[in-house]
């Protein structure tokens, strides 16, 4: 286990960097840049999680022969499973990495894996072309995408919570989430642009490729701001403690082993918004198609959800902030609970006004609970296993509710001929979210909630109490123990 002992109670995970530069330390610049760094990376990944989505009928087509536009379909998402299936061993990877070698390590090779294999589907070769090489080849992009995404959101927004204010910890996490709404917001646009400017023959042969190609200067500016950000001045000595210590350091083991507890309690936490997210960026849009709503209806739809989207999780952070998370995440998955079952009744209903409107409060509803999720999903666990144990939870949960969200509801459908039917899943799985909320909330959710104390001069966070969550770990075992 590692022997690495958690920083000094009195340090600030905001403090400047002493690589900072004078007027970055005046200003308070190093943790904006990296809340830029953190909410860049959300978009470009979720930008590819939303286009595949959205573009999931035009990827059958393409990529799979014809006949059964069904199965086409449903082996379309089965891709975007796959990217979710290699999640959790690339986030114990990454995760590891981020534990090892650091948080700006890790975030740089993410971006790089994440658009690379976003851009490679825009010069795949059709299954005309190619014969079944076109799905391996499209699978392979799926697989670097999601190595890539494994460990994106979790050590970006620990990058981030390590450099803010303390007592803005859950408002920061909403900024965290909110940026995932701006991937999908811009995909969304870019294709509505596209569909009703582009004759249909030209955007079904060569126009939706643009979009996939357009991930690549985001990805350039994103990687660009990485690599001028710093670490954390405590994390730095955390990992330099870890480097000169003499106990070889194995942060899955110790996470594994004394924080699983702590890992299934966020995975349940995050379950109902985990699968709420995916029905927003990957299944809304084919849905309200399916119903006999235009493409062109259906993305006007999305682009709605991803522009309430962003600021319902910033307010959401707030509320939380100021009131405790718990009760954000009891109510808010309360409401859910109700809410499901009649979102899908309104896509059904014939009335695009009424399923617009229905998957509107849908999506805010999913956003406002993101920020003290992401809160959770962090901060949870001590800081030498953080990047680990983060992804971990995170990845396990993403994949094994979130990811396969969509080919579950396209399979309900199809067996009971209604979409109602995975509104009652959804509700099920907001249930046990709600009721790990009220009786097992992880502590750090609501562990800092002081006032804030700004100092209006420098713009700077003001000196916060020690933080629990970095409180010392657990005397590291000997090897004795580690044998046994």
């Amino acid at each position: 286990m590692p022997s690495t002992p958690a920083p000094p109670a009195t340090s600030s995970p905001a403090d400047p960097s002493p690589e900072d530069t004078p007027a970055e330390q005046a200003s308070g610049a190093p943790w904006r840049k990296v809340l830029w760094a953190a909410m860049l990376g959300n978009a470009v990944e979720w930008y590819d999680n939303a286009l595949y989505g959205i573009l999931a009928v035009v990827i059958s087509r393409t990529f799979f022969p014809g006949g059964d536009p069904t199965v086409a379909l449903i082996s379309t998402y089965l891709g975007l499973i796959l990217s979710y299936a290699i999640r959790p061993v690339g986030g114990t990877l990454m995760g590891r990495l981020a534990d090892v070698k650091g948080h700006k390590y890790v975030l740089t090779l993410t971006i790089v894996m994440m658009s690379v294999g976003t851009v490679a589907i825009g010069v795949l070769p059709a299954y005309s072309a190619i014969g079944i090489a076109a799905p391996v080849l499209l699978a392979l992009c799926r697989l670097v995408q999601g190595l890539g995404a494994s460990a994106e959101y979790t050590v970006a927004a620990n990058f981030l919570l390590e450099h803010g204010p303390r007592n803005r910890r859950n408002y920061l996490s909403g900024w965290s989430v909110g940026s995932t709404s701006l991937g999908p917001l811009i995909a969304s646009v870019l294709a509505y642009v596209l569909i009703v400017t582009l004759p249909s023959d030209a955007f079904n042969s060569w126009g939706w490729r643009l979009l996939f190609l357009l991930a690549a200067p985001l990805s350039l500016v994103t990687l660009y701001i990485r690599r001028h950000t710093t670490e954390a001045p405590e994390y730095k000595r955390v990992l330099e403690e870890a480097r000169n210590s003499a106990v070889e350091q194995t942060p899955f083991r110790e996470a594994v082993r004394y924080h699983w507890r702590d890992m299934f309690c966020a995975i349940g936490l995050g379950a109902g918004q985990r699968v709420g997210s995916f029905m927003i960026q990957s299944y809304f849009v084919t849905a309200l198609v399916q119903n006999g709503f235009g493409e062109a209806q259906a993305l006007l739809a999305a682009i709605l959800t991803y522009v309430v989207g962003a600021p319902a999780a910033v307010w959401g952070g707030w509320i939380a902030d100021k009131y405790g998370g718990k009760r954000l995440l009891v109510s808010g998955y309360s409401v859910f609970v109700l809410f499901t079952v009649p979102t899908f009744v309104a896509i059904e209903s014939g009335s695009f006004l009424l399923a617009f409107l229905a998957v509107v409060v849908f999506t805010v509803i999913n956003n406002v609970i993101g920020g003290p999720l992401t809160t959770a999903y962090v901060m949870s666990f001590p800081a030498h296993v953080r990047g680990t144990a983060a992804a971990l939870n995170y990845n396990l949960g993403t994949t094994l509710l979130g990811g396969t969200a969509p080919l579950l509801a396209s399979w309900l459908v199809s067996a009971t001929g209604t979409e109602v039917s995975f509104g009652w899943y959804m509700a099920a799985v907001c249930l046990v979210s709600a009721l790990v909320a009220a009786f097992a909330l992880p502590k750090a959710i609501d562990a800092v909630r002081e006032p804030a104390e700004p100092d209006a001069g420098s713009g700077s966070p003001a000196p916060r109490d020690p933080d629990p969550s970095q409180a010392a770990p657990r005397p590291a075992p000997s090897k004795e123990d580690l044998q046994s």
